[in-house]
């Protein structure tokens, strides 16, 4: 009988001459059940003729598709502790039966479901099945520990906290559209990096989102730390003109009226920007580079969605000179609020468009709500409320991607020569962008 793989696109048959080897599912439920999830064919259950082949098995390369991570992880460490000495040395040597399928190993508990006892060692000690109860409780707390710490897509499809601890984003969903946005731009990549396109994606959203240097991812996805900075690189620059143009944009004051949390209605009913401005420190500045920080004006919506993101500026340049020169005054239209939760010279340049800059932070200054000498008790439980929700949103991008807060490393300080624009830049505009992505700060009571 020819065996065809049941995994989905796998086209491999058990024909004569080849020298692939075709596995039954297993007997023993919860393991088939753990294969059949990782095939992932929804409705789908095997029959007494289903297959495996062994191109989606571990076989000393580090796997490049998830049914081999899940199948390695959930099954093969169960074999290496539940099967007797002499059965596990046979069932690495590969052996195999009459028809040229590989034969599952015997365990030693085989015999209570059926099968055949395993061959037992003559220097096996008396009180073994005792032993073997120990072993197999630690076979099942190692498994959890090895599946909590996979970095396998299997693993991320089913855990949205484990999804938004590495990645920032609310769920696998969200990480799997980002993938499908970026696939057609990733073609000419498949044959020059060995990582998948959901390895490539992880590995950019750790580096933007943990903050874990070049050396340390190198090591988690088994590349060199040129591969990794190049990953990143590339994965930066098609999401920023894949995902900012459609990520981040200056809404219409419409919209911004229409979803305008509660409390700015009695409070700021014309509020159409919160801005910040931040410095983020340079590891070591490159040679197109003779100063240490970069400093940058991003504006938020009132619901925390980022709409402007300005270039960056040496970390010397004024804010009124920041935001004169980065094009944020041009969006502003007569009678917009601007809050700020921190003082910022900027109040002339916006009066100048006919805005109006307030602060809501208590750090002084013209507009500011604990200026003029006004006690924070004194200040309405509305106000309150509102400076509590700028904070929170000027702190939201930084706190959800921290390669933000720097220091930046010297591959990501270079400033292209055809657009004089810092790599850095596009790392903030990227982060931005997918922080729009995730659910924006809650809104006010």
């Amino acid at each position: 009988m020819v065996h065809t793989c049941v995994v989905a696109g796998c086209r491999n048959r058990r024909i004569p001459g080849t020298s692939l080897s075709f596995y039954r599912f297993p007997r023993d439920p919860d393991r088939k059940q753990r294969w059949i999830a990782a095939v992932n064919r929804e409705g789908w259950l095997p029959n007494d003729g289903s297959r495996l082949c062994s191109t989606h098995f571990i076989s000393g390369a580090q796997p490049t598709l998830s049914i081999k991570q899940f199948i390695n992880e959930q099954c093969a460490i169960q074999f290496t502790f539940e099967v007797d000495h002499d059965v596990a040395q046979s069932a690495s040597s590969s052996s195999t039966s009459d028809n040229g399928e590989e034969s599952e190993p015997v365990s030693s508990d085989s015999k209570d479901r059926g099968g055949k006892p395993g061959k037992r060692s003559a220097a096996e000690p008396d009180n073994y099945e005792d032993v073997l109860k120990i072993l197999k409780k630690e076979n099942r707390a190692l498994r959890e520990s090895v599946d909590k710490m996979s970095l396998s897509e299997t693993s991320f499809r089913n855990d949205p906290e484990k999804v938004r601890f590495y990645t920032g984003l609310p769920n696998y969903f969200v990480f799997e559209t980002v993938m499908w946005l970026l696939a057609p731009h990733m073609n000419g990549t498949k044959n020059m990096v060995k990582l998948s396109m959901f390895q490539q994606l992880l590995l950019t959203l750790m580096r933007l989102r943990l903050d874990l240097k070049n050396q340390d991812l190198a090591y988690r996805f088994g590349v060199k730390v040129g591969t990794v900075t190049r990953t990143v690189l590339r994965m930066v620059n098609v999401m920023s003109t894949t995902l900012v143009p459609t990520a981040v944009f200056w809404p219409s004051r419409a919209e911004l009226r229409k979803n305008l949390p509660a409390a700015l209605h009695s409070t700021y009913p014309d509020c159409a920007v919160i801005i910040d401005c931040f410095r983020v420190t340079l590891e070591k500045p490159g040679s197109e580079v003779n100063f240490n920080t970069l400093k940058y004006m991003i504006g938020m919506a009132p619901q925390g969605v980022v709409t402007f993101v300005s270039r960056g500026s040496p970390g010397s340049v004024s804010d009124k000179s920041l935001a004169e020169g980065c094009g944020f005054l041009g969006k502003l239209l007569p009678g917009d609020v601007v809050l700020a939760d921190k003082d910022l010279d900027i109040g002339e340049s916006v009066a100048a468009h006919g805005a109006l800059l307030k602060n809501t932070g208590c750090d002084g200054g013209e507009g500011s709500e604990g200026s003029d000498g006004i006690s924070l008790t004194d200040i309405s439980p509305e106000r309150l409320s509102v400076r509590r929700h700028v904070e929170r949103v000027v702190s939201m991008v930084k706190l959800r991607y921290s390669m933000l807060t720097g220091p930046v490393e010297v591959p990501f300080t270079a400033a292209e020569r055809s657009s004089n624009i810092f790599t850095f830049d596009k790392i903030v505009q990227v982060a931005c962008a997918l922080n729009n992505l995730c659910i924006s700060a809650a809104p006010l009571e």
